[in-house]
């Protein structure tokens, strides 16, 4: 049997599932804990070739692609941003990853690259698609976590020079920013939700743990909480600097006001007009 190559691609931050799953014929509401799965039958007329083919969809923002070349992921995409306008904005593939299922030999094995298993289960596409996209989402906002450290860090050169420059509208963007990606991976990408089948199953429990162990999801969830968290502490530092700034400003501008005050009452007592 030929292995089950699958490549996972963030595209956007979510995806309206309900939307896109109602071109299809699948009328039923999508919640952010479900996935919604494309089989060969829904991919004629946007694939050439179909066959052996599948898409799966996240809410939170990311395509796994079962055995699917480049040319088809490109296809698929273009036709979904046509049903969805979350993936407006997508323009190249930058976040991707790749896993293979393989059927061979008498025994389990699973490693970073490969799962091999002495038969094919149900539900083994499925825990390595749920995976490898959380996987993919995740790595989305690691590196935009580290654009914001980037950002953050000017402010902090300002202050070793002993100045700080900047305004309540951008310290709201800056806190908005780090929240968002807070609530992604806690809410969106559900790091520590569990598939359904994972409950039901022993032998599913056992793999998708070693997944997730491969895969680091649980600690990258608690670097991302920690790194959110002092970017938060951060920025409140710069608020209280900012606020008080400002006050200081506040109250020289009092102090000016009431010394033009009793210099002017001065003027009018001694040299009157």
């Amino acid at each position: 049997m030929n292995p089950t190559l699958f490549k996972a691609v963030a595209v956007s931050r979510e995806l309206n599932l309900t939307a896109i799953a109602s071109q299809f014929g699948i009328e039923r509401p999508f919640s952010w804990e479900d996935t919604l799965s494309l089989s060969e039958s829904h991919l004629e007329g946007i694939l050439p070739q179909p066959a052996s083919k599948g898409v799966y969809l996240f809410s939170f923002g990311t395509l796994v692609f079962v055995n699917c070349a480049d040319s088809d992921i490109m296809d698929v995409i273009a036709y979904l941003k046509k049903l969805d306008r979350n993936l407006a904005e997508f323009t190249r593939v930058e976040y991707v990853d790749d896993y293979k299922l393989t059927v061979s030999g008498d025994e389990s094995s699973v490693t970073y690259d490969e799962l091999i298993a002495p038969e094919m289960k149900d539900y083994y596409r499925q825990l390595v698609a749920v995976i490898l996209a959380k996987s993919t989402a995740m790595e989305r906002i690691e590196d935009e976590i580290s654009r914001l450290f980037d950002d953050v860090e000017q402010f902090i050169t300002q202050l070793k020079r002993g100045s700080l420059s900047i305004s309540d509208e951008r310290l709201a963007k800056l806190s908005g920013r780090i929240l968002s990606y807070r609530y992604s991976s806690i809410s969106y990408i559900m790091i520590l939700e569990k598939p359904d089948i994972v409950w039901r199953s022993q032998e599913a429990q056992e793999l998708y743990s070693d997944l997730e162990r491969l895969f680091e999801l649980p600690d990258r969830y608690e670097k991302i909480s920690h790194k959110t968290q002092t970017l938060l502490d951060m920025t409140q530092v710069f608020a209280d600097l900012y606020h008080a700034k400002r006050g200081t400003r506040l109250e020289v501008a009092v102090i000016l006001l009431i010394a033009f005050e009793i210099i002017l009452s001065l003027v009018e007592r001694f040299w009157p007009f």
